[in-house]
């Protein structure tokens, strides 16, 4: 049985999810050694990034061409909600500024590429832009998992997150979405790519030292 195409293009991906996980920034988060301004500053454009990419989600619920993928589509933007939740208590418990957060280059160019596709109108790219977020995330989460086991540092909530078999079900709900969606082929390709390089460079941007 040849894989799915959310399968088939994780797969080609491989590459760029394994220099992510080996990335110091998210190797501290996973030893606990990551210096804590790095990490808010993270929070503070993670925070910036999830909110569009709730906007994403809410044009995909607008685009949906069916029923089912309305009703998937507003699941999923209720989970990036929720993250947020999780980014607002870290903001209160470290006094970081969500408001007063400016983008940076990275997450100005990430959120412009997911809103420019989300804008376009094609759920199938809209599923190729937003899945590699929530697989890239859940699989880093596993990762350090295995890697440390349950710490007791600082940044064990952000490894439990992703960590969680609940976490794990939304990204197989839009790569279910994606299957279903989205034509193979070069676009769709090109599109998780670029999602997949903007992610790694997301990560580069509050690299340590």
């Amino acid at each position: 049985m040849s894989a799915s195409l959310a399968g088939q293009l994780w797969a080609g991906n491989a590459d760029l999810a394994r220099r992510t996980l080996e990335h110091p920034f998210v190797q501290g988060l996973g030893q606990g050694t990551l210096p804590r301004a790095a990490f808010c500053g993270y929070v503070a454009q993670d925070a910036y990034f999830l909110e569009s990419f709730a906007r994403a989600y809410a044009l995909a619920i607008a685009h949906s061409p069916d029923r089912d993928s309305l009703v998937a589509f507003n699941a999923l933007l209720q989970g990036v909600l929720e993250e947020l939740r999780l980014h607002a208590g870290y903001a209160s418990r470290w006094a970081i500024d969500l408001d007063a957060t400016s983008p940076l280059p990275a997450t100005t160019a990430y959120t412009e590429f997911l809103l420019a596709t989300a804008r376009g109108g094609d759920a199938g790219l809209i599923c190729a832009a937003m899945t590699p977020c929530l697989r890239l995330y859940a699989w880093l989460g596993q990762q350090l998992r295995a890697q440390v086991g349950h710490p007791g540092h600082a940044y064990a909530e952000w490894i439990d997150t992703y960590a969680d078999p609940a976490f794990a079900a939304l990204a197989r709900r839009l790569e279910a979405l994606l299957d279903r969606l989205a034509s193979p082929g070069k676009a769709v390709e090109a599109t998780y790519r670029r999602a997949m390089e903007l992610e790694l460079a997301f990560f580069e941007a509050h690299a340590p030292g």
